[in-house]
């Protein structure tokens, strides 16, 4: 299965590895990643839309990033099936 996901975090330096590894220590194989920076002089942080696929459960993995101390929000945008070959010829 892929996902698709919105994080929102704090402008912090180790933010992107964090969620990296949390990715990587609960099975699931980033596709892509995009980042954009915004920000007010109280507040700055990133928006991360962030692909990712595996056949473990999507909750396995919002549960774990949203408890990380510099994710504020965590929003899952869209699922969908991928077929194997062998999936798409039957």
């Amino acid at each position: 299965m892929q996902h698709s996901m919105t994080l929102t975090t704090r402008n912090q330096a180790d933010v992107l590895e964090r969620i990296l590894r949390v990715t990587r220590h609960r099975g699931f194989l980033v596709q892509s990643m995009q980042i954009e920076q915004f920000g007010s002089p109280e507040f700055k942080g990133y928006t991360i839309e962030l692909k990712v696929q595996s056949q473990r459960p999507i909750a396995h993995l919002t549960s774990q990033l949203v408890k990380l101390f510099d994710v504020e929000q965590v929003s899952l945008k869209q699922l969908q099936a991928v077929a194997t070959p062998d999936v798409a010829l039957a």
